[in-house]
């Protein structure tokens, strides 16, 4: 789709997009994001929606890692993106701005308050285009003959893990409509196709938000309400008063916000409307669970799955009782069973402890250009989860605790490595170890424990200063301890499983129950 005179756009084949290109979508959810990723369908092309909150060096990796020739960028994000286009593929860069399709009168007041302000005004440097204009060029013109079959890949996104950097899974045409179909039917005896309206508040960089919700959303041919920026608590709860939702995704953290809202508080805010609540990527205590229903009076159940299923995993049921410390029963055709830790092959029975494996027909096709890494997540057909678990006599699914050493804190992925990476460049650190600690808030935190070196000095505050410079917000350390040395293994491995026992009086975490350490992917 070459542009009407001025400058032709950098493609492999000369047009914006072509069959197998991978598009980067940098934008927070709003109506470029799904255009975007729909029209990079249609153009036989891969979308891949990026988190924008990245800093250049872990965009450079993600861009890098999927081959994006091209990238759809929010306003505020395309000068970052701009430094680095020359250490990675990316040929074309199109820009959009949020206040395209606000109304005229909300779109007047963004341009004369908050456009230069909060930096959404920019100058696209030459061969750079703005996504109206081509959207208005291209408009009459007729689809791209491009072959789309249901096994090919459809979409691309970050997951975390403890081998290596973040890694790319590839879902299938197939794989996004099996799990639409999935939560479609799972919520069908409270939700109605068509008119009830789903919150789209998680990002749709996440698996959560784009399958989950999105997808959902899509087949169920729901009306969608889209949440830029969900941190936003006056903004989350004047727009569920506004737009009525019957479905309101989300992680425990997300909903303690809500209730500890003045509004919400003091009982003047109406969530009467939302009759579906899921929760998801941290463990949902009981506790929460009854006060936000009390709140709502509608039902709120859990879940548990991860990127390299296409969220095939388990759900608590729409209806019937509710099981504490359990994340659910197994989504149609999805098929999940407990291994023997040291033979694979080895189902186990009800109740004893094992590791989750899953199959389902959504499942990834691998991770993206890593075929080793690729081949090492599955056994004989099923994915590896790296968690521990039990099933009941009744299939419910409890997860105790996990093999890999990912932190979830609200829902995110952080690999420990990354941030114990850039904490040793600092020049007062000899050594570091990262883990994961139990949090009211966030369901899990990030906490470094550093050595310091003969003679230096420095401070928790200064570290954390440090990795907010290298690192995106949610990687950030919550909790840095100085500590005199690490344990470790007879050959000098650190034991992060360790770490938390390295805790001082002052600066302990107590020990969590033991539904408090489940990992719910989401």
């Amino acid at each position: 789709m070459p542009p009407p005179g001025g400058p032709q756009p950098a493609g492999s084949r000369g047009n914006i997009l072509g069959p197998g290109d991978r598009v980067a979508i940098l934008t927070p959810n709003c109506p470029q994001a799904i255009i975007a990723q729909l029209g990079a369908w249609q153009a036989g092309a891969i979308a891949a929606p990026v988190n924008g909150l990245y800093t250049g060096r872990e965009l450079i990796h993600a861009l890098n890692e999927i081959g994006a020739t091209v990238a759809v960028v929010l306003t505020p994000f395309y000068e970052k993106v701009k430094a680095i286009q020359s250490q990675t593929p990316l040929q074309q860069v199109i820009a959009t701005n949020i206040k395209e399709y606000l109304p005229p009168h909300l779109r007047l007041l963004f341009t004369v308050f908050k456009e230069r302000k909060e930096g959404h005004h920019v100058t696209l440097e030459p061969g750079d285009y703005w996504f109206p204009r081509l959207l208005q060029q291209y408009h009459a013109a007729p689809a791209p003959p491009a072959t789309i079959g249901p096994d090919d890949p459809a979409l691309l996104l970050f997951t975390g893990g403890t081998t290596g950097p973040a890694k790319a899974a590839v879902t299938t045409h197939r794989g996004l409509m099996v799990s639409g179909t999935q939560f479609a039917a799972w919520f069908k005896p409270i939700l109605s196709e068509w008119d009830d309206v789903l919150m789209v508040n998680m990002p749709l960089f996440h698996t959560y938000g784009n399958i989950a919700v999105l997808v959902t959303g899509l087949v169920n041919r729901s009306p969608l309400v889209l949440v830029p920026d969900p941190r936003d608590i006056d903004d989350m709860v004047a727009t569920i008063e506004k737009t009525r939702p019957a479905f309101l995704p989300g992680v425990p953290t997300l909903f303690i916000a809500l209730l500890n809202h003045p509004r919400v508080k003091s009982g003047q805010a109406d969530f009467s409307s939302l009759k579906l609540c899921i929760s998801g990527a941290a463990p949902l205590l009981s506790e929460l669970k009854q006060r936000f229903e009390a709140v709502t009076g509608g039902r709120m159940i859990e879940g548990y799955a991860m990127t390299e299923t296409s969220m095939g995993g388990a759900v608590t049921p729409v209806l019937g009782g509710y099981r504490p410390g359990a994340v659910g029963l197994p989504l149609p055709d999805v098929d999940i069973r407990i291994a023997d830790l040291d033979h694979l092959e080895l189902t186990l029975p009800a109740g004893e402890v094992g590791e989750i494996l899953i199959r389902a027909p959504q499942m990834m096709t691998g991770y993206w250009g890593r075929t080793a890494e690729s081949q090492a997540a599955f056994h004989n057909g099923w994915l590896r989860s790296g968690d521990i678990g039990y099933m009941d006599e009744d299939g419910y699914l409890y997860i105790l605790d996990r093999q890999k050493d990912l932190i979830k804190p609200s829902g995110f992925q952080v690999w420990p490595r990354e941030v114990e990476e850039v904490i040793a460049t600092h020049p007062a650190v000899r050594e570091v170890g990262v883990a994961g600690i139990p949090d009211p808030y966030q369901g899990e935190a990030v906490k470094a424990w550093v050595v310091l070196r003969e003679g230096a000095s420095a401070t928790g505050d200064t570290l954390r200063a440090f990795c907010r410079e290298r690192l995106a917000p949610y990687k950030v350390p919550r909790h840095v301890e100085i500590v005199p040395a690490l344990p470790k293994s007879p050959v000098g491995k650190v034991l992060r499983r360790e770490l938390r026992h390295l805790a001082t009086p002052q600066a302990a975490v107590p020990e969590a129950p033991r539904q408090r350490v489940r990992n719910n992917r989401f």
